[in-house]
Parts: structure tokens; C-alpha cells; sequence
């Protein structure tokens, strides 16, 4: 078991940024949680070439909405990142069974999910004043690497 914590993303528009994510599942061992609605079929050629071959060495289960998700993770903490919190992403102690939860491309995470008591926290990624947001992988990225540097990449 991976050391890694898990990655949700809520609602995903975009294939290829969930090809890139399916990747980073691959390589990291963070297990990929998408919650539908899905702005793509997952067999979209976009989606298949943006994760290469790693589909089969990816962890990825897709969750009919975020009930269902949070229900198949009782126990775990959830992050939700948004440009819009005081907490720092560098400034959490992760654990493996912490779920990064981020929303989909053009909207990020809608309040009433980031309000749900079962989210443990908000939290943020630092950029330049003025600037909108990462690209949604880049994001997710950046925070499942400091998370597995924690645990000493395990």
C-alpha cells in the first residue's frame, strides 16, 4: 500500500487533465477517485492518450455522486482546495488516508460540498496575487507529492 493519500475529483470536465491525473495515480500510487458526473466518456481518446499506458497501473474508481464517495471512505479526512482559504497545503501533516478533494475545471469545488461537515478542511495552494488557479493536475500533483514526501515517499 501506497503511502500516498487519495485523490478525488469532483464532477471533471476535462479528459485530458483526468488522463494526466490517471497517470499520476500510476506513478505515485494514490488511489484516483472521480466523482460523476463526468464531463467525458472515460473512453474518450483524449482521456486514453493523456494517461499513455498507465490505465492498467492506475487505482481509479468512479463514484455515482459524493455521497457514495464519502461513504466508501468512512474514516478518512477530507481536504478541499480552493483558492479561497487560509490553510496552506505545505501546512498540513498528511496521512495516507487523507482524500485531496478538488473540483472540476471551470468552477473548483461548488460551496455546499466544501461546507459538508465531512470535510475536514479548506485549503490553498499559494500564487501570485491576481492569478486564477493551476491547471487542475499541476494542482493535485503538487500536493500528492508533498503528502508521499511526508511519509518519506513509501
Amino acid at each position: 500500500m501506497s503511502a500516498a493519500p487519495h485523490l478525488c475529483y469532483f464532477e471533471p470536465r476535462i479528459p485530458e487533465n483526468t488522463g494526466a491525473a490517471i497517470r499520476l495515480s500510476a506513478v505515485t500510487g494514490a488511489h484516483l477517485h472521480l466523482v460523476e458526473p463526468l464531463g467525458f466518456d472515460l473512453s474518450e481518446p483524449k482521456l486514453k492518450r493523456a494517461g499513455l499506458d498507465y490505465h492498467d497501473l492506475a487505482s481509479v474508481t468512479v463514484h455515482s455522486d459524493f455521497e457514495a464517495f464519502l461513504a466508501s471512505m468512512p474514516d478518512s479526512r477530507v481536504f478541499a482546495y480552493t483558492a479561497h482559504a487560509d490553510k496552506i497545503y505545505s501546512d498540513v501533516q498528511y496521512r495516507p488516508s487523507d482524500v485531496l478533494l478538488f473540483g472540476s475545471e471551470p468552477t473548483g469545488l461548488p460551496e455546499e460540498i466544501m461546507a459538508h461537515p465531512r470535510v475536514t478542511d479548506r485549503v490553498r495552494i499559494p500564487m501570485i496575487p491576481g492569478r486564477r488557479s493551476l491547471n487542475l493536475t499541476n494542482a493535485a500533483s503538487l500536493v500528492v507529492y508533498d503528502a508521499w514526501r511526508q511519509a518519506d515517499f513509501a
